[in-house]
């Protein structure tokens, strides 16, 4: 096979792409993306010998490590000169630390793993060493897929991460976990230490998510219930896509008075629930549906769109001249936007002035969804949700949250949303909640049947409600509470979330549309017996029994 990648839900027969990803990547650039993993565990290995020393992993390392690893997350990146460009960097950033540790490191003895030692003078020698990497190299099966399942949460981790160092705000015992978890996926390990390797990823998940949501909400405000227009106005307009709120920023404060509007796309919308961004009058609202319906929405848009993270999806010749693309994002053939400046703004020029010769966006929908029920405004509304819980109108809570996409057997979470009774509350965050955030359910009592936390990483909001309701009804455990789990995953945010869960002790997950391809039986079974992890069913079937509490 030219390659093999099982990453992702929608991977190729979900068993695993072995000649081009289905996610639109050529084989090339999967086995580059491996190759990147490769060199930042080399890194790992290095910087955990340093530990050993006394000498602390700095911060600008835990910074390139992160971006290396969210740069090979699943539809961020599909650039093979950028994902080059950064393994060169990566070969500098692990040479440099084994410089300040050597000779006394044993880093180029013939016990150090590879990719402490291997390297590259040409691309070519970087393209022939990609083919070799890859996760198959693990014979094991089932220590294979912990250790995937290891570092797929660890690149959620470092998404997240990223967003957070992004705003000012970092946790130097982040970096080290994600030392700790990528250098012991180099050493034979038994299977309980992986076991037990996973849920300490899943601690730091959501240590990891508890410092974005202070980022973002010390940066931005805390999100407040919000009606968000879904129509448009006549000026021309920028499009943004992804996560990066600190990106959002940049954009509207430097299209502030042009006479451009900036509209949110996918994950994204949930940045029109932030107060200071609430401030600024060139913020039109959202445009379009999740991020596996860009070519439509791209297309109709007219004007320039930003991708600051994932998902990006193989791009339409027709706007590829409108596509940027900006932090570990990446795309042939579309105009890249660097770093920005110490203490200073990326510089969203070119696309404000190509925004400015292009027609306004075409109009696709109108109306308003209402979202910015995090925590904090959950909570506000506590007394409410537990009166309405004691008198029976509310019955249960299901949390819808995750990741949306193309298969179609997607239409199930819509399904379930609308067979769900009429005395239950949905609580989502992701673009999951694409499937059902614009179906007519009503409210309870003026509480919306569909409360709408922000981003994937905003599903910390929904353990927190979780944990806030425990206390408020003086439960002893968690999964006593009223509330059911039926997940959508697609991607490695998304595997970050449920080890989060899985940390915090929530069972009975139903996880779908698919289990992962990556747990092998015995793993599986594992998650099974320990947290009661099950695949979703038939959407009827499952509601009777989320109806039932089991």
């Amino acid at each position: 096979m030219s390659m093999f990648c099982f990453q992702c839900q929608e991977t190729a027969g979900n068993a695993g792409c072995k000649v081009k990803g289905v996610c639109g990547k050529t084989d090339v650039v999967a086995n580059l993306q491996d190759l990147l993993i490769f060199v930042t565990k080399g890194i790992a290995v290095v910087a955990d010998k340093a530990r050993g020393q006394g000498i602390a992993l700095d911060n600008k390392t835990g910074q390139f490590m992160t971006t290396a690893i969210f740069t090979t997350i699943t539809n961020a990146n599909f650039d093979e000169a950028a994902i080059i460009a950064r393994i060169r960097q990566a070969l500098k950033v692990r040479d440099a630390l084994k410089a300040g540790i050597c000779p006394s490191c044993g880093c180029d003895s013939s016990s150090a793993p590879e990719c402490v030692t291997w390297s590259a003078d040409t691309d070519d020698k970087i393209r022939m060493k990609a083919a070799y990497v890859g996760v198959l190299t693990t014979e094991n099966e089932d220590i294979r897929s912990l250790r995937e399942l290891i570092m797929y949460g660890v690149k959620g981790l470092s998404a997240y991460a990223e967003h957070a160092w992004q705003l000012g705000y970092e946790d130097p015992a982040i970096y080290d976990h994600i030392v700790t978890a990528l250098s012991k996926t180099t050493q034979d390990l038994p299977v309980d230490e992986l076991v037990g390797l996973t849920l300490k990823t899943g601690e730091y998940v959501v240590k990891t998510l508890a410092l974005l949501d202070k980022a973002n909400t010390t940066t931005y405000g805390k999100p407040e219930i919000t009606k968000v227009n879904l129509g448009v106005r006549k000026n021309p307009g920028i499009l943004i896509s992804g996560h990066d709120l600190r990106d959002m920023e940049d954009l509207l404060e430097q299209t502030r008075g042009t006479g451009v509007d900036v509209y949110t796309h996918s994950e994204m919308l949930p940045a029109n629930y932030y107060p200071k961004f609430k401030k600024y009058d060139n913020l039109a609202g959202n445009y379009g549906s999740s991020w596996w319906h860009q070519n439509q929405d791209f297309e109709s848009f007219n004007g320039p769109v930003l991708m600051t993270t994932n998902c990006i999806i193989p791009v339409k010749g027709s706007y590829l001249n409108r596509l940027f693309t900006t932090g570990a994002a990446g795309y042939p053939g579309a105009k890249h936007i660097g770093e920005r400046p110490m203490g200073g703004r990326k510089d969203f020029s070119e696309i404000i002035k190509l925004a400015k010769t292009c027609p306004a966006p075409k109009e696709i929908e109108t109306g308003t969804l209402v979202g910015g029920f995090a925590h904090d405004q959950v909570l506000a509304l506590a007394d409410k949700v537990v009166a309405a819980v004691k008198s029976g109108a509310i019955k249960r809570f299901v949390v819808m949250a995750g990741c949306d996409g193309r298969m179609k057997d997607r239409q199930y979470f819509t399904d379930v949303a609308n067979a769900l009774p009429k005395d239950t509350i949905i609580l989502t965050a992701g673009c999951a909640k694409y499937r059902y955030n614009k179906l007519p359910l009503g409210d309870i009592g003026g509480i919306p049947r569909v409360l709408d936390a922000g981003q994937c990483n905003d599903s910390y909001s929904l353990a927190v409600i979780a944990l806030k309701l425990k206390e408020v009804f003086g439960l002893d455990d968690i999964n006593k509470l009223p509330i059911s789990y039926d997940i959508a995953w697609y991607e490695q945010k998304a595997v970050a979330v449920l080890l989060a869960l899985l940390y915090l002790g929530v069972k009975n997950i139903r996880l779908g549309p698919t289990l992962p391809a990556f747990l092998s039986p015995n793993v599986a079974k594992v998650l099974v017996e320990k947290f009661n992890i099950k695949p979703t069913a038939t959407a009827a079937a499952d509601v009777s029994a989320i109806m039932a509490g089991v």
